[in-house]
């Protein structure tokens, strides 16, 4: 008895020694994971405290005067941001409207209708198209696209919609080839495949005895994703065209490359411009005056707000997409 006694004693003794070990190292873990969060947050804070002190020059000198002003002239040390808000604004809007429309197609066919042995290569084709650097889009926008642009395209709109009134002004000018036109569009073949990839992911969240049912009930496929598979996850699909949009509100090298640079607003879309993001790799290693820097750190300022905002909207989104389907 006095063994039997003893060994669950020990017994008893090892799992106590076991438990604390264990809650000693949940508690590690947990500390560890925390401090990498907070880590997070404190690079955060530092770029926005950065970004805040760097600008604060140029907002003494021009206050909000800056973000309506569209001078940009070194020279005199008078800077505004207008053009390049405009410009940025202008090409992700373009980007949209080319992206979302191509990428919900490419969505809708991998899911619905592609042939088993073409949906795996073909998914694997749009992921890959994500991942091609910027700057290659950028070379093959200038001497690639841009020519065809010129050549073709931009003359096919001066000779057709810009002979329309009310459409006049946003199709009038020679065809350069470069402008906010062709580096909205380049933009947009660049979301693409962000935007299509979520778009695929939050479709193939739908129960398949849901569209099953649709079929059943006489549905077409049409009707079944414009009555079924869009209303379910809507908000997954807006989440994911908000991550397009700060992907295209942020690109910069192949933006630079193709929009032409300069620090104008003009009512044709055919015509060169700049956005945030282009104006500061042009010009920050040329920045001369303390001026002259702070109005480009305050064009960061500007741009890591509005990117920030968006994906923030987005993230929100999601959460509740993944809440939705967790229920």
């Amino acid at each position: 008895m006095t063994e039997i006694a003893l060994t669950l004693t020990d017994a008893h003794a090892s799992t106590a020694r076991r438990a604390r070990r264990q809650r000693l190292q949940d508690a590690a873990f947990r500390n560890a994971t925390l401090a990498f969060a907070l880590l997070v947050l404190l690079i955060l804070g530092g770029v926005m405290v950065s970004l805040i002190d760097g600008a604060l020059p140029a907002l003494r000198t021009f206050g909000l005067g800056f973000v309506g002003t569209e001078v940009w002239n070194p020279v005199s040390e008078q800077f505004g941001a207008l053009a390049p808000i405009y410009g940025t604004l202008v090409t992700s809007v373009i980007a949209m409207a080319v992206g979302i429309p191509v990428s919900f197609g490419i969505a809708l066919f991998i899911t619905e209708m592609c042939p088993a042995w073409l949906k795996r290569p073909l998914g694997v084709a749009i992921e890959l198209l994500a991942g091609i650097p910027s700057i290659i889009y950028g070379i093959w926008g200038l001497f690639v696209f841009a020519p065809f642009m010129q050549s073709t395209v931009q003359p096919f709109l001066i000779a057709t919609l810009g002979q329309i009134p009310g459409l006049d002004n946003l199709f009038m000018g020679p065809p350069y080839g470069i402008g906010i036109l062709t580096a909205g569009l380049i933009l947009g073949i660049m979301v693409l495949p962000f935007i299509t990839s979520i778009t695929r992911d939050v479709f193939e969240t739908v129960p398949p005895m849901v569209r099953e049912s649709a079929y059943g009930l006489g549905a077409t496929t049409w009707e079944v994703v414009w009555n079924v598979v869009l209303p379910y996850t809507r908000t997954g699909v807006v989440g994911g065209v908000m991550l397009g949009l700060g992907r295209a509100l942020g690109e910069t090298m192949a933006v630079t490359f193709v929009i032409g640079n300069a620090h104008r607003i003009s009512s044709s879309i055919l015509a060169p411009g700049t956005t945030i993001s282009a104006s500061i790799a042009n010009e920050f290693t040329e920045a001369v005056g303390d001026v002259y820097t702070s109005s480009l750190v305050a064009l960061g300022l500007i741009l890591f707000m509005i990117t920030f905002t968006v994906l923030s909207i987005a993230k929100l989104m999601l959460l509740r997409l993944q809440r939705k389907a967790g229920v």
